[in-house]
This record gives structure tokens, C-alpha cells and sequence, in this order.
């Protein structure tokens, strides 16, 4: 799962939080409101949160801010070194990926920002199929991720990424996984949860998932 994305992060763990700043123009709409939708996710979870793609722990304190219980899975080396010097032991970051993970305690929520997009269609199903067999009535699925209301608008922003010369960023939007909004809805809702999505920015949006 996203094991093809690894070796990227590797790269991209030293200069991370300076990409999420806003400071490279090509991704500077992608990460537009960042810390906002850090907290509005952590403003939707509660209990004890299970995190994946904790990268360099800046979603997982967020959470903690909040008082919430993390645990965090992580399957880069190099990001997980980076969070857990930032989280300095407040936090169990543990290597994994949203389908390959080690057994926690009993958790109610599964969050994660920028980076579900790292799963084919296929894999978000397997993905989410698991979650909602481990989690209660009410537990909640609370990710911050780029997709799309249709297979148009994807395509648009592609089209669009390409006539502003952000090649980086047209290189990404077509290598990683991508999805749209309808297909995300009929994932949740054919493995037991009602699903509302927020709009972000131009590239985000919150998709909740609350079990039923």
C-alpha cells in the first residue's frame, strides 16, 4: 500500500514543514489553511485516535492540544524520526500504513491528513472495510485529503496545474491516487457509515465517516 511513495518521503521528511508553510508556490494553494484544517480535524475526533500518516507529528499535536489520546502509524522512517523528537514521548509512533498496522487498544477515530491519496480506489475500500469492523457505533473516520466532486474536476485541475507551468505539481496530481467525492461516499456507505464532506481550499476537503 503507497510503498511506491516511500522513498519520496525519505526525501521530503527535512524540508516538510517548510513545504507545508506555503513557501513553494506551486503547492501553496494545496496547503492554503493548513493549520486550520489541522484543527478542524482534531475539533471532529475524539476518545482515543488512532493517526496514520502522522509524517512529522504536526496533525498529532494538534490532536494532543485538544487532550485526546494518539496513536501514531507511520511507514517512513525518516518522518517518524522527525515526530517523535517533535512530540518528545507523548506519543507511541509506530511503523505501518493504513492497511498494514500492529494490534492497539480498543480506539474511537481514525484520522489522517494529506495522505489517503496514497491508496488505489481498491485499497481505500480495503481500508475503510477494516476500520468499520473495528470500530464502534458512533467511532468516526475524520481524514483531510485532495479529491474531487467528479472525474471533470479532476481532470481540470490537471489542466489547470499544467497552464500555470506547475509541472511538479501536474506530476503529482496524475502519479498518486486521486479520487472523487461520489466514489468515497459509496465506499463509507456500504461499510456501515453516514459520510459529509467540507471544502477546504481549492484541493481539500474533510471527509467524516461516523459509524452507524
Amino acid at each position: 500500500m503507497g510503498k511506491e511513495f516511500l522513498e519520496l518521503f525519505e526525501q521530503w521528511a527535512d524540508s516538510y514543514d517548510s513545504s507545508v508553510s506555503g513557501h513553494d508556490i506551486e503547492y501553496k494553494e494545496v496547503f492554503k489553511n493548513y493549520e486550520k484544517i489541522l484543527g478542524e480535524v482534531a475539533a471532529r475526533s475524539n476518545g482515543h485516535v488512532l493517526e496514520f500518516g502522522v509524517g512529522t507529528g504536526n496533525l498529532t499535536e494538534s490532536l494532543l492540544a485538544k487532550g485526546l489520546k494518539v496513536t501514531g502509524i507511520e511507514p517512513s522512517p525518516a518522518m517518524r524520526k522527525i515526530a517523535e523528537e517533535k512530540l518528545a514521548g507523548r506519543v507511541a509512533v509506530l511503523g505501518g500504513d493504513f492497511l498494514s498496522f500492529p494490534e492497539v487498544e480498543p480506539f474511537q477515530a481514525v484520522v489522517s491528513t494529506y495522505a489517503f491519496h496514497h491508496l488505489t480506489d481498491e485499497e481505500k475500500a480495503e481500508a475503510i472495510a477494516r476500520y468499520g469492523n473495528l470500530l464502534a457505533p458512533g467511532g468516526k473516520i475524520v481524514f483531510a485529503d485532495t479529491m474531487y466532486e467528479s472525474a471533470e474536476a479532476y481532470k481540470e485541475a490537471i489542466t489547470d496545474a499544467v497552464s500555470k507551468s506547475f509541472h511538479n505539481l501536474a506530476e503529482d496530481l496524475q502519479r498518486e491516487y486521486y479520487t472523487t467525492i461520489p466514489i468515497l461516499t459509496e465506499i463509507l456507505e456500504t461499510n456501515g457509515f453516514t459520510a459529509t464532506f467540507e471544502k477546504c481550499n481549492d484541493f481539500v476537503w474533510i471527509m467524516e465517516g461516523e459509524k452507524r
